[in-house]
């Protein structure tokens, strides 16, 4: 019974602060603009099975995609067994579910066991790739201090789970064939899971029964423990886009790549003017609502998607190492913008819930996070959005900032600005006249 009590406490705490976690990020990804991404659904279910689900993107990459499919399979098929475990630790049982389902039982347990131990090859690869290879895309300025200490947590806590995962079968295993576990009904007594019938013997066979059953039970409390702690992990790191993929995915940008959209309230006005009907000398309507910033100066200025996808970023850095601009020097780092855009972001959410919603802090995303040498280094080519294992769109953010740069501030490189002029004056980029750039059809 006390074991019950534990466990309910354990559940409800976990699960409760996972809850408010969640919640604080729903409202945090609020604050940005409303964008509709309701149509096409057919569509949106597709791009979300075959990118979130199918890991379509990954495989552009086969090595660290096969590795990545291992460690996503073992997180997948795992989450079966944990319904076991809720059971057992909500009615005081002992695998529960053995007796009933038998053979695919075992099956099952079996096939999470040859999972797990893949997912620990994995694991140790990337450990690898980011602290002894040190991969070129893991070794930028952006992914010192925290980003680099989060990615070697999660992958230490996942060696964890697994150890806790096995001591429980294996001491387990070695119970059974003592005719000592404290399960009921399982037929013949022995569990012959496809890993722990061999781990169990060969590291525990040799310890007394009161041992066994206590590295058993440590196995099945440091299991739940380290999954309750690992689910309110996650809205603190990176990896909490193994939960946002899917949406993120499903509400991804249909239209082509790279279109611009455009300002409501400018586009009514031109409207106005090209309309023959409309009266010149008629006072304008007024405004409904708040007006509406050209461009994006800070976080609320973007649309909730793209706070989703700065949620979402997995920081693995194939955006910018893909980015043409990046590798030819230049400042520019498309997950930094992602990574700047939901430091801001937290940080906008942390001041409204302590100071309210019209607390200003001084700062911006744009200046104090995101200079504009970074903005204007952009070649707008979509490397970065094509390569984006999770459909992040980097280039929309930085389109945005960009626009508010020259819409309000006035601020654009000479070589933009004398575009600019020329269009307004020739109606062309170039620096002639309409009536001269029609000259050429003239010659012999």
């Amino acid at each position: 019974m006390v074991a019950i009590i534990v466990f309910s406490i354990l559940l409800l705490v976990g699960i409760g602060a996972f809850a408010m976690n969640v919640g604080r990020i729903r409202a945090n990804i609020l604050l940005g603009r409303d964008v509709d991404r309701t149509d096409n659904k057919s569509e949106r279910f597709k791009t979300m099975a075959l990118v979130a689900l199918g890991q379509k993107k990954m495989f552009k990459r086969p090595i660290p995609a096969v590795l990545h499919l291992m460690l996503y399979a073992a997180f997948v098929i795992t989450q079966i067994e944990l319904i076991e475990i809720f059971a057992d630790g909500l009615t005081g049982q002992h695998r529960m579910f053995r007796g009933s389902l038998g053979g695919f039982y075992t099956f099952m347990i079996s096939f999470i066991e040859i999972l797990s131990i893949l997912a620990f090859i994995a694991t140790f690869a990337f450990l690898a790739r980011r602290n002894l290879l040190k991969i070129p895309r893991f070794t930028m300025k952006e992914m010192t201090g925290w980003p680099k200490l989060d990615g070697n947590l999660i992958l230490i806590a996942e060696i964890i789970l697994i150890c806790f995962i096995f001591m429980m079968n294996g001491a387990d295993e070695v119970m059974y064939q003592r005719g000592l576990s404290h399960a009921e009904n399982l037929g013949d007594g022995s569990f012959s899971f496809a890993v722990s019938q061999w781990v169990g013997p060969a590291l525990f066979g040799g310890m007394s029964d009161s041992s066994l059953e206590l590295v058993e039970r440590i196995g099945w409390w440091g299991h739940i423990v380290m999954v309750f702690s690992f689910l309110n992990y996650l809205p603190f790191s990176k990896h909490f886009h193994i939960l946002l993929a899917f949406p993120n995915t499903y509400y991804s940008n249909l239209e082509k790549k790279g279109k611009f959209t455009n300002n409501e309230a400018v586009t009514n006005e031109v409207k106005l003017m090209m309309d023959p009907n409309a009266d010149p000398f008629a006072a304008p309507a007024p405004a409904e609502g708040e007006v509406q910033r050209f461009g994006a100066k800070d976080v609320t200025d973007l649309t909730w998607k793209n706070l989703l996808d700065s949620y979402t970023c997995t920081e693995c850095g194939r955006c910018t190492s893909s980015c043409p601009a990046n590798q030819t020097g230049k400042l520019l780092s498309p997950r930094k913008i992602m990574m700047d855009t939901r430091d801001r972001l937290d940080e906008v959410g942390k001041n409204i819930r302590k100071h309210g919603k019209d607390y200003d802090d001084g700062k911006s995303l744009l200046t104090d996070y995101i200079s504009a040498e970074e903005l204007w280094a952009c070649t707008s080519c979509n490397a970065c959005v094509e390569e984006c294992p999770v459909n992040i769109d980097p280039l929309s953010i930085i389109t945005e900032m960009r626009r508010y740069l020259v819409m309000e501030e006035s601020k654009a490189p000479s070589e933009l600005a004398t575009m600019f002029t020329n269009i307004e004056n020739n109606g062309a980029p170039w620096q002639f006249s309409q009536a001269d750039r029609l000259k050429w059809k003239d010659e012999n």
